[in-house]
């Protein structure tokens, strides 16, 4: 293990939140300071998982490896579907458009994170990697969460509806988690 590894790791763990952010920026068009709080919560999830993972061990493994993607589909799967749905929907342009409730950041967090706690299994032969790593996990994930956000913030300026292609990510997104699990 080394600092290469650890950020090459974190970097390849933020993708999902990144995405995700990017999600939730595309229907803003400005900026908005639950974004912080999004980002936050996304670091703080990837920082524990792994924790979590490492003091599991060995007993939850085979758990993980089977579960943890189909966990990751119908989370990720309600919440792109959802938005599809309500993509077609007629709105009236005052309604708000961006889902920041907790308990919505919550679920979003949990569902790109649920991956991230196998990676607490690499750390048993190296326990004094945790703290670091974990640390570098969480603060990368939240740099890339909101940099992923300010980017779909750019990218909804353009007055594209984006609620659709929100839901279709998220939706791709749960899929992909899947089926690296499943088929690995």
């Amino acid at each position: 293990m080394d600092w290469l590894n650890v950020i090459v790791m974190s970097v390849g763990l933020a993708m999902d939140c990144c995405a995700v952010s990017a999600v939730q920026g595309l229907n803003q068009h400005s900026w908005h300071p639950r974004a912080l709080l999004m980002a936050t919560i996304f670091g703080c999830f990837h920082m524990g998982m792994p924790v979590i993972g490492y003091y599991a061990g060995n007993l939850f493994v085979n758990f993980m490896k089977v579960y943890a993607p189909w966990i990751a589909l119908i989370l990720l799967g309600f919440l792109g579907i959802k938005m599809i749905w309500e993509s077609f929907e007629k709105k009236d342009e005052t309604e708000k458009k961006v889902n920041w409730h907790v308990r919505y950041l919550l679920m979003l967090a949990l569902a790109t994170s649920i991956d991230v706690l196998a990676t607490g299994l690499l750390f048993v032969p190296y326990p004094n990697w945790l703290l670091p790593s974990v640390l570098t996990i969480g603060g990368i994930t939240a740099l890339f969460s909101l940099g992923g956000y300010l980017l779909g913030v750019f990218v909804g300026r353009l007055k594209i509806s984006m609620e659709l292609i929100g839901g279709l990510v998220l939706l791709g997104l749960g899929i992909k988690i899947w089926a690296e699990g499943f088929f690995a």
